[in-house]
């Protein structure tokens, strides 16, 4: 985590939010990435730099769409079977156990599964490709999409801004423990929501 930011912080601003869509962007089709934690890290990162949180919700939510839209593209050719192949060489991201989960949750809530999947690790790798292997109809595929990926990228960038500038206001030396806290709220909100999935 701090290697990650000690790297970003020595890039100008439109190149850290090109890194954010390229990171975020093969999260989105379906290559385990660290996207949240590269979110985080750069937003924080705006906050202590004093750059415009802007280039960071942009890359982030242009990341998101066309990545799902790529995955969506590859899940459509390639069908269950490429997602079976993807498992057995990422099992403890896209074994079995993940990838009917996933199913589980295409089922019961159809497309807005790849919106509400945003929010989630697990469906936010697997949501594009598995709703093109689902053949989910592309118009009503990009509607979710486009409107998840908006709403998690300037919703994350914008609250990790506003801890991150409250801190600064009260406290020195502050980003580092709003990193961690922002980090754990991620994991566990993420646990929890899994959990429930698990029970549905």
């Amino acid at each position: 985590m701090h290697d990650l930011v000690d790297w970003l912080s020595t890039l100008p601003p439109a190149a850290i939010a090109a890194v954010v869509l390229l990171i975020i962007g093969g999260e989105s089709m379906g290559i385990p990435l660290p996207g949240e934690l590269a979110l985080i890290s750069a937003s924080l990162l705006s906050v202590s730099a004093g750059f415009s949180p802007w280039y960071i919700a942009v890359g982030a939510a242009t990341g998101a769409i066309i990545g799902d839209s790529i995955g969506y593209g590859i899940g459509r050719r390639g069908g269950r079977p490429l997602l079976i192949r993807l498992g057995r060489r990422f099992p403890k991201h896209l074994g079995p156990p993940h990838l009917a989960r996933a199913e589980q949750v295409f089922a019961r809530w159809g497309v807005w599964a790849v919106f509400f999947g945003r929010f989630i690790a697990l469906l936010r790798i697997l949501a594009g490709p598995l709703a093109g292997a689902l053949h989910v109809p592309y118009g009503r595929f990009l509607i979710a999409n486009g409107a998840g990926g908006l709403v998690w990228a300037f919703g994350t960038v914008f609250f990790i801004v506003w801890v991150g500038e409250a801190a600064e206001r009260y406290l020195k030396d502050f980003a580092w423990t709003a990193l961690l806290v922002t980090t754990l709220f991620g994991f566990a909100s993420t646990w929890f929501i899994r959990t429930r999935t698990k029970t549905a």
